[in-house]
């Protein structure tokens, strides 16, 4: 096979599990920000820090074997405040509005969401319009040049900052994972949810195993391909376009995954009796997932990363940029809650 297609058939299988296990476990962004915030539950938030801990080891241990972190999206020697800040906090905003993220929209459809579907496609058509339309020349020119070139050259990573080699790298990864590990475990009611612990983990295995098929058994000598792992940003925006220009393009690791995440969404909900056709219930409801799919699309392209891209594979990688953008996500979406919440009340 070729290269892109074994990271293409890898990447279905990654995002088939991924997809099954988020939907039965309930792992959800936008639900953890939620909450946290107004039900002082902090569950999925502990779900977040265990499946960050699990592909922080994984990914830091492929490195040990071979992988070239230094090659990826997330190891930039120019820190990219404006786009990470701007796309984030839009990003983020945009996800209040759907109440869903791009990955958390295509579990929705995978259980008969007709508002989820509507969201995907103007979030794809939106990414699109910011990698190569008529908002990426506005990108181009005043937002991408806000960006901080790092001193000596040196890489985003922490542990380039610091001046560390690969073996320090891994002990520092496994010291980071293992405060998150305790910050998760340390909840009794997150301990007793079951589902969601073992979500958690699932995810984590499945960002370390998308950098291995890209990285490793897909890995392309002669190709300018770089390792990449799961994300729903671009791929989104990807697969759809792929759905009309399908003798442009070829099928690889991002389209499969999200293809994949669908799948196991369908199945996952058809085996719990949970698929159910839904749709808007009113104007008002549809032009709000609208907008904030637009928001989506835009704001995922800018700080190239969704709250998958950047908040769990990007994070693993202990990137200072992918921290930067989540917290510029969770700031977002927490305006986005104010503004449709409590401005209301």
């Amino acid at each position: 096979m070729e290269p892109h297609l074994i990271r293409a058939a890898l990447g279905f299988g990654i995002g088939f599990a991924l997809g099954f296990a988020a939907r039965r476990g309930r792992f959800c962004t936008l639900g953890a920000l939620e909450d946290a915030v107004y039900g002082q539950d902090t569950r999925r938030l502990r779900a977040w820090a265990l499946a960050i801990a699990v592909a922080m080891v994984g990914v830091h241990g492929l490195q040990l074997n071979g992988l070239e972190l230094h090659r990826t999206l997330y190891a930039s020697s120019q820190l990219e405040l404006g786009p990470l800040v701007f796309g984030g906090l839009t990003f983020g905003f945009g996800m209040a509005l759907v109440g869903n993220c791009a990955f958390g929209n295509l579990l929705r459809l995978g259980g008969g969401d007709l508002k989820a579907l509507v969201a995907l496609l103007v979030a794809a058509v939106s990414a699109v319009m910011a990698m190569r339309g008529l908002t990426a020349v506005v990108r181009v020119k005043a937002i991408d040049p806000l960006y901080v070139a790092i001193p000596g050259g040196r890489l985003q990573l922490l542990p380039d900052l610091l001046g560390v080699g690969p073996p320090a790298s891994m002990i520092l990864a496994v010291a980071c994972a293992a405060l998150l590990t305790g910050y998760a475990l340390a909840d009794e009611a997150f301990r007793k949810d079951g589902k969601l612990a073992a979500a958690a983990v699932v995810i984590g295995l499945c960002v370390t195993a998308g950098w291995w098929a890209t990285g490793f058994a897909g890995f392309d000598a002669f190709g300018t391909e770089r390792p990449l792992s799961l994300s729903f940003a671009r791929p989104v925006g990807d697969t759809v376009l792929f759905a009309m220009l399908a003798s442009g393009m070829q099928v690889d690791f991002g389209i499969a995954s999200v293809l994949g995440v669908l799948m196991g969404a369908f199945i996952e909900a058809r085996q719990a009796r949970r698929f159910r056709w839904e749709a808007p219930d009113d104007v008002g409801e549809l032009r709000r997932h609208i907008v904030g799919a637009f928001l989506m699309g835009t704001g995922g392209i800018t700080a190239l990363g969704c709250t998958i891209g950047q908040g769990v594979t990007g994070i693993a990688t202990l990137s200072i940029g992918s921290a930067i953008a989540l917290a510029s996500i969770a700031l977002g979406g927490r305006l986005g809650l104010f503004y449709l919440v409590e401005r209301q009340v």
